[in-house]
């Protein structure tokens, strides 16, 4: 490892319409070490992760960055100093961005984890409207990805798994359950078996 890579790998993971350019999803990340305390004069250093600490210079930035990559057949490109791995699926452009010190294959791999964990996900094509309309899960996706610009996980199976199994267990809201139907009657059943599973476990 080069004195310059860090743990902290994943500068961004961006996702834009391929049509106009505008912002699907966005997640720019500053290791905690280099995040600049209220008050406290912004160094270079400080800044050196993250230099798009606010919505105007991320958007000058993603514009630039699709009008790039438009033009490119490849998937990976210097560009304002940072390494981006890139893919087009349908109407989205999906990117990964990390520091030129970074492993780009490690990059390439966190990419392709996202791109296929989607289609494993979605079980169709990855396009604007399926990302809009699932957008938390997709943000949960990307959590189980990458956290604070760590990479945790590049097996997609894994990845989905995890955003899959959410919603069956302690995630169900009471509160969209309809208690008077035998759905509803079957998923409190279901909460209270989960419930009391966990109390055995525990000792409770």
């Amino acid at each position: 490892m080069s004195p310059g890579m860090s743990l902290y790998s994943v500068n961004a993971i961006v996702i834009l319409s391929s049509d106009d350019g505008s912002r699907i999803f966005s997640k720019y990340y500053t290791p905690p070490h280099h995040a600049v305390q209220p008050g406290s004069a912004a160094t270079p250093a400080s800044t050196s992760q993250n230099p798009y600490p606010d919505k105007a210079s991320q958007t000058r930035f993603e514009k630039g960055l699709l009008a790039k990559t438009a033009k490119q057949n490849g998937d990976i490109l210097l560009y304002d100093s940072r390494i981006v791995l890139y893919k087009m699926e349908s109407d989205v452009a999906i990117y990964v961005i990390g520091g030129l010190d970074d492993n780009e294959v490690l990059l390439y791999n966190v990419l392709l984890a996202l791109r296929d964990s989607l289609h494993l996900l979605f079980k169709q094509s990855v396009d604007k409207r399926t990302i809009i309309e699932n957008y938390d899960l997709v943000a949960l996706l990307i959590d189980e990805l990458v956290d604070e610009g760590i990479i945790l996980e590049t097996d997609p199976t894994i990845v989905v798994q995890r955003c899959s199994k959410a919603p069956s267990q302690d995630t169900v809201s009471l509160s969209r359950i309809d208690p008077f139907s035998e759905q509803g009657v079957n998923n409190l059943a279901q909460l209270g078996k989960t419930k009391l599973a966990d109390w055995l476990r525990q000792g409770l």
